[in-house]
Formats: structure tokens, sequence, C-alpha cells
């Protein structure tokens, strides 16, 4: 059994209850119901181990900073970025997120194999900003909410705004989010060119973290479809769809890629080109991708669970994406001639 997949044991009957463990059905949850919610999850893997200890060899390399903690405990909970040394207003900018959902593990580990490998050659053509790990309490817990169950990547919003009734949860920040948000915006203040954040959808979506959120909104949580393979999330109003297509190239050299459900959709939204689902705005529904106004900006979704699939290919995934999406920019961006 995959490391990630332990956040579910605890409710195995879930599946094909749809119930859920806390709180009372029908009734969103108050402050009891998430006290109980985070004192039944547990700390399974090591952030230190897992994430801080890779960053050591970094330094000197890049420049490794701090740029907050979580309340929680911020000792064990430290936030750092990477970046490419030389910034320079010459260069085009470009951002990299993972662990915004700390379970989605490629997303960690595969932000900090580019580091590693790839991103010193980059370097010489863009400034690069690599936040490998949002989220540190779901990463060691392997939850997809923060330790104050709610979704961190429904909560990017840059500029504070609040939005009532919004799908997931209307919150203007998360601590991971106002965080990184501030951090971000001290680096750069004009455009990014590119931003990549970096996930995974899972079987846990299904057993887990679906009905965890019907539960605790009070509403009911429907049977859905896990998608087998890779796929992108895009920006419908900005598709990009050149760009989407050189990085599903890549990675079907790598792993499979999802095909569309007999809708003609994966998880329930609209697939707009192979491998490709359309979103409206993610910055209109607080998606981590929605942050910058970078013209080339997506979400990167790993199955990790699929028997086709091994933990090196769901990394190597992650980093052959990024190559494949810098590639095209250098491409077609930087061959333009100076006006």
């Amino acid at each position: 059994m995959r490391l990630r997949s332990l956040a579910c044991i605890a409710t195995a009957s879930v599946a094909a209850t749809r119930a859920y463990p806390i709180g009372t059905l029908g009734q969103a949850w108050g402050a009891a119901e998430r006290a109980e919610w985070r004192a039944t999850r547990s700390i399974v893997r090591s952030y230190d181990e897992e994430v801080l200890t890779k960053l050591e060899p970094l330094k000197g390399r890049f420049v490794v900073e701090q740029y907050g903690a979580l309340s929680l405990d911020p000792d064990r909970y430290p936030l750092f970025s990477v970046r490419t040394h030389e910034w320079s207003p010459k260069k085009p900018c470009i951002l990299i997120t993972g662990g915004v959902h700390g379970y989605e593990t490629s997303g960690v580990q595969g932000a900090l194999r580019f580091l590693d490998r790839e991103a010193e050659a980059y370097g010489k053509m863009f400034n690069i900003l690599v936040a490998p790990c949002v989220s540190p309490w779901g990463y060691e817990t392997i939850q997809r909410w923060n330790a104050q169950a709610v979704d961190p990547n429904r909560s990017f919003n840059p500029d504070g705004e609040r939005v009532e009734g919004r799908s997931f949860n209307p919150e203007a920040a998360t601590e991971e989010s106002a965080a990184l948000i501030a951090h971000v915006a001290s680096m750069h203040k004009g455009p990014w060119m590119c931003h990549i954040d970096l996930h995974e959808t899972t079987d846990t979506d299904e057993t887990e973290f679906r009905p965890a959120k019907a539960a605790r909104d009070g509403e009911t949580s429907n049977p859905g479809e896990i998608p087998d393979g890779f796929y992108l999330v895009a920006d419908s109003t900005n598709p990009q769809a050149t760009w989407h297509k050189a990085m599903i190239e890549a990675v079907a050299t790598v792993t499979h890629i999802a095909p569309a459900d007999a809708n003609g959709n994966i998880i329930d939204e609209p697939v707009i080109q192979p491998g490709v689902i359309g979103v409206p705005s993610p910055r209109s529904i607080g998606l981590c991708a929605g942050m910058t106004d970078a013209p080339y900006a997506t979400t990167t979704e790993v199955y990790p669970d699929s028997p086709k699939a091994s933990d090196e290919q769901c990394n190597r995934a992650q980093v052959t994406c990024i190559s494949a999406a810098l590639d095209h920019i250098i491409a077609v961006e930087l061959s333009k001639p100076e006006l």
C-alpha cells in the first residue's frame, strides 16, 4: 500500500456509504467538529527529513530563504522558497509551487527534483522562484486541508477578497496562501511569465477528501470518478493550447495521459484538448495557479495510484512537465525580436 493511501484507512467504508465519522449528517461543522477532525489526524511522515534536509544541499547553488512559518508550530513548520541567483529585471520570472495540498507527494518531490537537476540551467534564461512545500502540516499528515480544515487551494486571493458562496471554502486566505502571496509580491512587482502549480489526483480524493468536505459543509457526497492518468488544468479564458500540448506530449513519454470520461469530462470539468481540462478563471475560485498575472499558468495533476505508474514516474512526470513548459516559452517568447 502506498504511503499516501494511509490517509483513508480510518474511513475504509466511506466509499461505499458516503458517510463520514465526524459531525451530524446535513449540518455544517462548527469549531468542535473541526477540532475533532484535527485531533484524529496523525503525523505519518517527516517534513524535516523529506523536505527540509533536501534544501540543505541546494544552499550555495541557489538562494534558500525562509518566508514564514505556520503558527501551529513555527519551529516544526518553517516555510521556505528557493530561487536562482542573479535575479535580473531583464529575465522573465517563473514561479513553481508544490505541496499546496500536502498529501500530493510528487508535487513536493517533483519541485525538489527540478531544483536539483534542472533549475540551474534554466536560470540562465529565467528568474525562477520555487516554493516546494506550501502546506507542510498537510505534508506530514497526508491531508488535503490545512490544520484548520480549510483547503489552501481555494484560498489564494491576492487582493484579499472574501468570496461568499464559493465552492470548497470562502476564506480570503489561509496562513499558507497569505505567506506565499506576500513573498511572491516581495520578489517581483511586475508581470510573471509563468506559474506551474504541481498537484496529484489520488484515490483518496474519492474515499476520504470529498466525503470529508461534504460532511464539513453539511452537504451530501455523491460518488465521482478518479481519472487514470496525468492531466493539466488550464484557464479556459486563456487556454494556451500549444503550450499545454507541448507539456502533454512530453509527459506522455514518462506516464500515461488521462482520457476523458463518457461525458467528455475529467473530474466533472470539460476536456478542452487531449489531457487538458478548462476551468473559468482560476483566480476567481482561489486556485494557487491564479495568484499571479502570468499568461502561462497551469496546474499539473499526476495519478500516483495507477498500477501503471510508480512514484519515480510521478516525480519524473512533474519535472518533465516543467521542462517542456519552459522549453516552449524559450522557443516562443524568448525568440521574439525586441521592439
